[in-house]
């Protein structure tokens, strides 16, 4: 499946202090989709209640070994908070799959699941419920009110950093140090 280019997508979208709206306050998504008709991402820094292994279990998906089964799984957005997302990277040869960038991909379907726990799955994978959707000129707009910056995103991001440590990484990425912001004084 050939990438599409679009203006934000591979983009992480970094919450200003100053954003009041619970969803998305100290957040960071990765922008997964965007064109004319909007934009589609998946918040990559909240935690969810569930667990991979619980998750497994819900869906009667076997498998998978212990630190597998342990791994937090994301709130990826207050849009279809029922529905599992998977950012990975390892390719598209999944059923549902987005090719976000050449080595970035989110996939929806259930085998990718199974590959997972049989050890068959991509490197690197995050697991949400739900996403995050902005109709036509929404995110634009929100990042023109100072909602938003914008910043590439990267695999130790998305990947290897703790959960806690995304949202003030990404914004060093850009040089931004949250500290010195007056709208976020006193907020620890």
């Amino acid at each position: 499946m050939p990438v599409m280019p679009t203006p934000l997508a591979s983009q992480v979208l970094i919450a200003l202090p100053a954003l009041a709206d619970t969803n998305f306050s100290r957040s960071v998504a990765l922008i997964c989709q965007h064109d004319d008709d909007g934009a589609m991402g998946i918040v990559v820094n909240r935690p969810s209640e569930y667990t991979l292994g619980e998750v497994f279990g819900q869906m009667g998906v076997e498998g998978g070994d212990e630190a597998l089964r342990a791994q937090i799984v994301l709130a990826g957005g207050p849009v279809h908070p029922e529905r599992g997302f998977v950012l990975h990277d390892g390719g598209a040869r999944w059923d549902s799959t987005l090719a976000i960038t050449d080595g970035l991909f989110l996939t929806t379907s259930r085998d990718i699941l199974e590959a997972m726990a049989k050890g068959e799955g991509p490197d690197h994978a995050i697991v949400a419920l739900g996403c995050a959707g902005w109709g036509s000129g929404q995110l634009e707009h929100e990042i023109t009110e100072n909602d938003w910056l914008t910043a590439p995103a990267d695999a130790e991001l998305l990947f290897q950093l703790p959960l806690d440590a995304r949202w003030h990484a990404a914004a060093g990425r850009i040089g931004v140090d949250f500290a010195h912001l007056a709208d976020y004084a006193g907020h620890a």
